[in-house]
């Protein structure tokens, strides 16, 4: 904590050395977060920077009530949403009445999966089920929520994050071995 408080005043301070070791510090779990939202590695180190700038802006805003990464987290998964917005992936989403007959049952889950397998999954879904597969599933955020930060409708949210299931399912029961279990190399 002591650390952090080191942090966060030589960043409030502008010094570039801090700075650094901030962004030294929480880039790569970082990078990892904005790849969950944006495909292409280029695009989501683009993101990651413009992340990086607002968090030296708006330092000075921390006050300490949550963990330094959990709000620099919250930047970045703001920076990626407002990237995403300006492409709009969901402007043409299949109509939920379309997806009931694929909707899958709630009691179903995904099976536990190696984490960069899973990734790897959810990185080829379309961005608009990617999206908000990530802010449901991963973040815990709900559909009314979610609709609100996309400014989409909740329906929409609901259409993208069951899409986003089939695919995946559809995925691993092409990519599973005769006993059912997905083919993970580990």
């Amino acid at each position: 904590m002591q650390d952090e408080y080191r942090l966060v005043d030589g960043c409030r301070r502008q010094d570039r050395t801090v700075q650094r070791q901030l962004y030294e510090r929480f880039a790569g779990k970082l990078f990892v977060v904005c790849k969950r939202y944006i495909k292409d590695a280029d695009e989501a180190e683009d993101v990651l920077q413009d992340a990086f700038v607002k968090i030296y802006r708006h330092i000075d805003t921390f006050r300490f009530e949550c963990p330094l990464e959990a709000w620099l987290k919250r930047v970045v998964i703001n920076t990626a949403l407002k990237h995403i917005r300006k492409h709009k992936p969901w402007e043409n989403p299949a109509d939920v009445q379309e997806m009931a007959p694929v909707l899958p049952q709630a009691d179903e889950s995904l099976p536990a999966l190696n984490y960069q397998y899973l990734l790897g999954l959810i990185q080829e879904l379309p961005p608009g089920c990617r999206t908000v597969f990530n802010l449901y599933a991963i973040e815990g955020y709900n559909h009314p929520e979610i609709a609100a930060m996309l400014d989409i409708a909740e329906g929409t949210s609901k259409s993208q994050y069951a899409r986003a299931r089939s695919l995946l399912q559809e995925k691993l029961k092409a990519d599973s071995r005769p006993t059912g279990r997905p083919v993970i190399d580990e």
